[in-house]
């Protein structure tokens, strides 16, 4: 008996989960307002400049697969900078490991980020973009370390290092 109702429980919860998915409920808004950016282009444009996997991070709002990216291992002094337009956006002292398994940082160079509510199925994030192309960089979390408490989870591709 008490493992029908266990079944009942999930089953009952997935399908809830699948239909919000699909009615698009739990999304930030189903309009976003546009937003201006410094340097804009054509998707075509971006795909001549950017390899197939920055596109998808950047353009696309994807996420690469964890621990995929050689910036994890990034020890050195110097910048993270947006690999779309190449704004410096993180500085290597504010890099921590966070075991999640993309580059984390605990906050952002002053003005080169944007972020908004991202929705995601049925609990909210938000998201980080590039302030000047609007390039999709990652997410942050409340949950990093002092002093800002933050957790700037970025994708790798979506960032090139450049050393101080």
């Amino acid at each position: 008996m008490k493992q029908d109702m266990t079944k009942r429980f999930f089953l009952g919860s997935a399908t809830a989960a699948i239909g919000t998915l699909l009615t698009g409920c739990g999304q930030a808004s189903a309009k976003r307002p546009a937003e201006t950016f410094e340097v804009t282009k054509t998707p075509a444009e971006w795909r001549k400049i950017l390899p197939p996997e920055r596109y998808a991070v950047l353009r696309e709002e994807k996420t690469e697969r964890p621990r995929s990216s050689h910036l994890n291992a990034e020890h050195r002094r110097g910048t993270y900078a947006c690999a779309g337009c190449r704004l410096p956006v993180y500085r290597s002292e504010a890099k921590f490991e966070s075991g999640t398994g993309w580059p984390s940082f605990t906050a952002p160079i002053s003005g080169a980020i944007r972020t908004r509510p991202d929705g995601f199925a049925m609990f909210a994030r938000t998201e980080v973009h590039c302030r000047r192309c609007g390039g999709h960089l990652g997410h942050v979390f409340d949950d990093g370390p002092a002093p800002t408490g933050k957790r700037y989870c970025m994708n790798g591709a979506a960032l090139v290092f450049n050393v101080a």
